[in-house]
């Protein structure tokens, strides 16, 4: 591990640093001004919800066409004007007074943040490594988990001695200020591709293109798993004030449990990512919900506020085990040819799923479907979706037997 991290740091750093920086799309750093945005322009949270279900939904469309930039430009062009897009963005934050400036700044946020900082990041890792693809992805993600350590905590800080929106501008700064420049410097030199697997059966055999993609039944039936964390894990860091508020609980006490999040998160990150390059991502597949289903259930029955670090382990293995296991999917499956017109969609499709699930559980409330029901009907739902995804996984793997078996007759004959 430590030859690895040597050979490869420049990249390695540069794909935490655009991880990192995907922070400040994030719904969990949104939602700690959730209380502040909400009271500053009138919002219930159903009303909050629904505009930010809205600029979400628009930087989901944006990203469909403009996430394949990634096949024609290099991680450093892409990444700096991503970077330059979300410092400007934080600093509309800053400056947004009508709602319909905050719904722009939402989609700003949101595109360049959520969407592009992760899509630029693990796009460049599925297609720079092969035989450690796992390692690398799941390196690269430890910056998801440095900013969910550090933001929450440092944010409720900001807010006790500063307006909210000066932490927008300070924010601004740090990016255009501090992450271009860094970015820039450590992709002095772009990364050649190494195939080193020594697994041949690992390889893709086809080049999927995304129009291939989209005609994979396989693949809209695993979209039943892979689009639930965005999901649920954005409902539940989005409504945080209110269920803080609901289950009498200290914010401050629920922000620092974005630590214990951060850390097991970080931990199951690299122990998925071994797994990934010993096992496979396809046959790991159908594990990766029971641990959000777990959390769920506890949310739900569960008030006293010794149960946040327990959910906070769940949501961690939960995490650690997603970003890895789907930044090296995607390659596995459908190859790197066409990786970031595929990953565009599916990113776009995720922030779709992450802009639906806020918008559905605040209107629920707002319509006095209790939170904790509605918890423990996500919780059943993760149980039968992972039932789901042992078929599908079998499925993959059988299909990339069948295609190796065709490729050797194939080679044979010639």
């Amino acid at each position: 591990m430590l030859a690895f991290l040597r050979q490869n740091a420049p990249w390695l750093l540069a794909g935490m640093l655009l991880t990192f920086s995907s922070s400040f799309g994030q719904t969990f750093f949104i939602a700690l001004f959730g209380g502040q945005v909400r009271e500053e322009f009138g919002l219930s949270n159903g009303e909050f919800g629904g505009l930010y279900l809205l600029g979400t939904l628009g930087s989901a469309a944006v990203m469909v066409f403009v996430g394949k930039v990634v096949d024609f430009y290099s991680p450093r062009q892409v990444g700096a004007v991503a970077l330059l897009g979300l410092g400007i963005a934080c600093a509309t934050m800053a400056i947004a007074d009508t709602l319909t400036m905050l719904v722009f700044t939402i989609f700003l946020i949101r595109f360049f943040g959520q969407g592009m900082m992760s899509h630029i990041a693990l796009t460049a890792m599925g297609r720079w490594f092969d035989a450690t693809r796992g390692k690398a992805v799941s390196i690269t993600n430890t910056g998801h988990q440095i900013g969910e350590a550090v933001l929450p905590l440092t944010i409720v800080l900001l807010i006790a001695v500063l307006d909210w929106r000066q932490a927008w501008l300070i924010f601004a700064g740090v990016i255009i200020l501090l992450a271009i420049p860094a970015l820039w410097l450590l992709l002095g030199r772009d990364r050649v591709p190494q195939n080193t697997s020594s697994a041949k059966d690992t390889a893709p055999i086809r080049q999927w293109t995304r129009s291939e993609m989209v005609h994979d039944p396989l693949f809209w039936i695993a979209s039943f798993g892979y689009l639930s964390p965005p999901f649920i894990g954005t409902s539940i860091f989005f409504h945080q004030v209110y269920m803080v508020e609901l289950k009498g609980w200290e914010l401050s006490w629920f922000a620092s449990g974005f630590s214990i999040y951060a850390l097991v998160t970080f931990i199951f990150g690299l122990i998925t990512g071994y797994c990934v390059d010993r096992f496979s991502a396809r046959a790991l597949l159908p594990y990766f919900l029971f641990p959000l289903a777990a959390a769920l259930l506890v949310l739900s029955l569960f008030d006293s506020p010794w149960s946040i670090p327990l959910v906070f382990v769940l949501l961690g293995l939960n995490g650690g085990g997603f970003s890895t296991l789907f930044g090296a999917l995607w390659p596995e499956i459908y190859g790197v040819k066409h990786l970031g017109e595929i990953r565009s969609l599916i990113v776009a499709l995720m922030v779709f799923a992450s802009a639906l699930g806020p918008g559905v559980i605040g209107w629920l409330i707002d319509y006095g479907v209790a939170l904790e029901t509605q918890f423990l009907a996500m919780s059943a739902y993760c149980i039968v979706i992972s039932g789901m995804l042992f078929g599908v996984s079998k499925a993959f793997i059988a299909r990339q037997v069948r295609e190796t078996d065709l490729a050797k007759q194939e080679t044979s004959t010639v």
